[in-house]
């Protein structure tokens, strides 16, 4: 089976000299490709996500630049207690706020508030270290070898693109300290996601994510903000390697009731996400704002592989959200 995008296999420039959208960068990778050389100020958007699932926690962590401030932040939740521990920095002019052009390469970093992330890319992993209040993340995400990520860009116009990295299922070991308490954790049994992003957006714009891991299976899911673009953020991984879903898929929630069971199907696509949590987080500054939220839970179902064979999703690991944001 075939998605109608064009896979992209040599590294390439996001934008053209003048910072529009270079069209020859529209398509999607297997691995790391475009160089986010955004240029200009006031629009652009540059970001590193990491969730991180272990048996007994489920962690995010986000440095981000939108020019005129970094949003920042670190999150945790207990799983045994549903004890939610977070630490949210709002940084003016996203002063101290470095971030590479290229995913898996670099070091990104931010600081301010009392809150530190430093993420450092290498050919061999990323190592990440944050240090919160009451909080201090060490971890280490390797990259094994033949591992596939999903790379995609997504054209609104020349003047208005994203350029998003998913790499989802990536072995995960390291060390959390909530107070007192320390965990530690292996790559046997925990996982991460990222999500890079590098982009000039539209001021308002809604998105809906779902990612979820396990042994040798994973899967990757977007919608709402692709829509009429002819791009697409789907794929299924198995045992690291990546099948592109090219369809848009239908996404249905109950946003009065958020732990009750989403659907989100396609063409290749039968999955229902049974949420366990939700978390809200809601930011209000003016003309800028946004609204998340995001659930985490297990999925069900099953999704379609390159050779027309289904693979089975139940008891993948993982969270749905939808996003609006203005900004």
């Amino acid at each position: 089976m075939t998605t109608h995008e064009r896979e992209i296999t040599e590294p390439v420039d996001l934008c053209l000299p003048d910072g529009r959208l270079n069209t020859e960068a529209v398509g999607w990778t297997r691995r790391p490709l475009h160089r986010g050389n955004l240029r200009g100020w006031g629009r652009r958007k540059r970001w590193e996500y990491w969730g991180v699932v272990t048996p007994r926690h489920i962690i995010g962590l986000v440095a981000s630049s939108l020019d005129y401030a970094a949003v920042n932040g670190v999150y945790v939740l207990d799983r045994d207690t549903r004890v939610e521990t977070a630490k949210d920095v709002v940084v003016p002019l996203a002063r101290g706020a470095v971030f590479p052009d290229r995913s898996g390469a670099g070091t990104a970093s931010v600081r301010g508030g009392g809150l530190t992330i430093d993420i450092d890319q290498g050919v061999s992993g990323t190592v990440i270290r944050a240090v919160a209040p009451g909080i201090e993340l060490d971890l280490e995400v390797p990259l094994p070898e033949g591992h596939e990520s999903l790379g995609v860009v997504v054209p609104w116009g020349p003047n208005r693109f994203q350029y998003t990295v998913k790499d989802v299922g990536r072995p995960a070991r390291g060390r959390l300290r909530l107070g007192s308490s320390e965990f530690g954790f292996e790559e046997t049994d925990s996982f991460a996601v990222l999500d890079h992003g590098r982009g000039k957006w539209p001021y308002s714009v809604t998105w809906n994510w779902a990612a979820g891991g396990g042994p040798g299976r994973a899967i990757q899911l977007g919608g709402r903000w692709t829509d009429g673009t002819g791009s697409t953020e789907n794929a299924l991984f198995v045992d690291g390697r990546l099948h592109k879903i090219g369809d848009e898929l239908e996404w249905s929630y109950d946003r009065t009731d958020w732990l009750r069971p989403w659907r989100i199907t396609g063409a290749r696509v039968e999955v229902t996400f049974h949420p366990f949590h939700e978390k809200v987080a809601r930011t209000e500054l003016g003309l800028v704002g946004n609204e998340t939220h995001q659930c985490f839970g297990r999925f069900s179902g099953r999704a379609r592989a390159d050779d027309g064979a289904w693979v089975d999703l139940d008891g993948l690991t993982g969270w749905a959200e939808e996003a609006r944001n203005r900004w």
